[in-house]
């Protein structure tokens, strides 16, 4: 018994020395794209939004490359499906929805 405490606590002791630097790397990247817009941002928020609007007036969406578009459509679809886990949360089950 007293082996297999030794082996556990082992086991935990380098599961967190090599999680370390993975966790480190999260939490940088956490704090910057996962913080909310602050007052500062909203002119650019504007501004990302007039350059939206005017260039499907114009018709600058039609010199989208494929690469870009893929891009648009698997972020399109992440923003869906992170909205549709959202509802699902909220209500507290799957139920009611046809899935």
């Amino acid at each position: 018994m007293a082996q297999l405490v030794g082996k556990t606590t082992n086991f935990a002791r380098q599961l967190v020395v090599q999680s370390q630097p993975k966790f480190q790397t999260f939490l940088k990247y956490a704090k910057v794209e996962l913080t909310p817009p602050t007052p500062g941002d909203i002119p650019a928020i504007r501004e990302g939004l007039g350059r939206l609007i005017s260039g499907v007036r114009t018709g600058r969406w039609k010199q989208t490359t494929v690469r870009e578009a893929w891009l648009n459509t698997l972020v399109t679809i992440e923003v869906l499906c992170w909205f549709y886990v959202g509802e699902c949360i909220g209500k507290r089950h799957i139920v009611g929805y046809n899935v």
